[in-house]
């Protein structure tokens, strides 16, 4: 990759990338996580997705994104990952760090001075998760199959009728009065807990739905913040300057080959990482 200059990020929050699923963007991750030099980086839920995970797809790109992270981690960057729905099996690694990653369930951050900024991924609000897990894993195989339907869609658009791309999920989305509905619950209840607590920025993951708004109730006022997805909407939240943007993919950027003789990040390799995190994390059971 040509040595571009590095924007520089305060925060960078990405959630809901869904490693190991044929929905996910990584090629154009990885392209957007080599232009960027974060100092913090909050790894929000659903990074790699457990539930739908197979031996038999796990593409070199989507370990070039774990071995990106590692690298960033090898170089003193503060990498916490915020167990989600479908990575809650790392829930029984919360609290295990090994130099700047944290695997945890919640970020709690002072920014901007003294504001304080709460991240986590929100499917502490859904109730189908609460509830009913199956139907929302069943759900999961479903939304999976349907942006594989789309992808065959859209190049049947593209090559032969060359009309455009269209994401069929997003319309069913914003047509489906439930999911609308749900959608707004879920931030105005994350808003309501936040305001409460006195907290100034609440940032979550889980809906998909990348968004920046104030929310006001009879308590007060916040910022509710998603930094929505890699699968339809390409997002990510940054925080540079005491301003948050969302940062969304352009599809016309060109994504440049990644050799795999390209000096790696870190200076360990990625077997060597794992190696030392898991030996350190089995030392501190025992002790």
């Amino acid at each position: 990759m040509e040595n571009a200059k590095k924007r520089k990020l305060d925060i960078l929050v990405l959630s809901d990338v869904h490693l190991g699923t044929y929905g996910c963007h990584a090629k154009e991750l990885l392209h957007y996580m080599k232009s960027i030099k974060p100092n913090i980086v909050i790894l929000n839920g659903d990074i790699i997705d457990i539930w739908q995970f197979s031996k038999r797809y796990w593409p070199k790109s989507h370990m070039k994104i774990i071995k990106y992270i590692l690298g960033w981690v090898s170089k003193g960057v503060e990498v916490y990952y915020v167990t989600g729905n479908h990575d809650e099996m790392l829930r029984k690694f919360v609290g295990f760090e090994i130099g700047g990653l944290k695997i945890v369930n919640k970020v709690l951050l002072e920014i901007d001075g003294n504001k304080k900024a709460w991240f986590f991924h929100g499917d502490v609000f859904d109730v189908t998760m609460q509830h009913s897990k199956w139907l929302a894993k069943l759900g999961a195989i479903g939304y999976d199959t349907l942006i594989l339907i789309n992808r065959f869609f859209n190049f049947i658009s593209e090559k032969i009728f060359k009309k455009g791309k269209i994401s069929l999920s997003k319309k069913i989305k914003n047509s489906v009065k439930g999911a609308v509905k749900f959608i707004n619950q879920f931030e105005q209840t994350a808003a309501d807990i936040a305001i409460a607590n006195g907290y100034h920025f609440v940032v979550c993951g889980h809906i998909h739905q990348p968004e920046i708004r104030s929310i006001k109730n009879a308590e007060g006022e916040i910022t509710y913040l998603n930094s929505g997805d890699w699968i339809e909407n390409l997002t990510a939240l940054e925080y540079v300057d005491s301003k948050w943007s969302i940062y969304q993919h352009q599809e016309e950027a060109q994504l440049e080959d990644i050799s795999e003789n390209e000096e790696d990040e870190s200076s360990l390799s990625t077997q060597q990482l794992f190696t030392k995190m898991f030996d350190e994390f089995n030392m501190n059971k025992m002790q």
